[in-house]
């Protein structure tokens, strides 16, 4: 049974380095996004780089379930945290 993730940033992050773990998929973001790997790293932390990757995850299904079985979370946990930091 998946865990459900209560902090949206620290899930974020997660989602996030899953996303950097593979170079097509990380390669993918930055051009989505126009950000280089310096900036990425700068920003790592701020909700709206954590909502966008999140949301990215959203545009692909099968990255999402990909990375919410790797966090051991449901799709549906991802896509709540993504709308808890667009709020933050």
């Amino acid at each position: 049974m998946p865990r459900m993730e209560t902090n949206a940033e620290a899930l974020a992050l997660q989602a996030l380095v899953w996303t950097l773990g593979d170079s097509a998929r990380a390669t993918r973001l930055l051009d989505l996004t126009g950000l280089d790997p310096a900036e990425l790293r700068a920003r790592a932390g701020e909700p709206a780089l954590l909502a966008a990757t999140l949301g990215f995850l959203e545009a692909h299904e099968p990255d999402l379930v990909a990375c919410a079985e790797a966090l051991e979370v449901t799709p549906a946990a991802l896509v709540t945290a993504r709308g808890e930091l667009e709020r933050a």
